[in-house]
């Protein structure tokens, strides 16, 4: 699913990164615990997250996640623009909250990657 399909379908804005709408991702992962996405097998894949720090950024490169939704209305920082900008991470906004979130990419055939064993 290409991020711009996200985009359209969480009735997202985009508040970095525009440019890499057209890249694809495969899988999904949403939380709010960057121990929990560790977890997450690495894949081109997006997070779905309320938490709006540094690390979410940081985190995400580890993982080679392309795109960051940030739910619930929250609103990305400088620090983490400017972070995602260095490493091409696309950030999404969405008023839509994490539960309808990715219930609606899942319908729509994003699915979840398995977890490490």
């Amino acid at each position: 699913m290409k991020i711009r399909t996200i985009k359209e379908l969480l009735n997202a804005e985009v508040a970095c990164c525009e440019e890499n709408l057209d890249n694809h991702v495969y899988s999904a992962c949403g939380s709010d615990m960057m121990s929990d996405v560790l977890a997450f097998v690495k894949d081109q894949a997006v997070l779905l997250t309320g938490l709006v720090n540094s690390q979410v950024i940081r985190t995400a490169e580890m993982m080679d996640m392309v795109c960051i939704v940030l739910v619930r209305s929250k609103l990305p920082t400088p620090e983490m623009i400017e972070l995602a900008e260095e490493s091409g991470i696309v950030i999404l906004t969405t008023k839509t909250r994490m539960y309808d979130a990715c219930g609606i990419l899942y319908s729509n055939g994003l699915v979840g990657n398995k977890v490490k064993a």
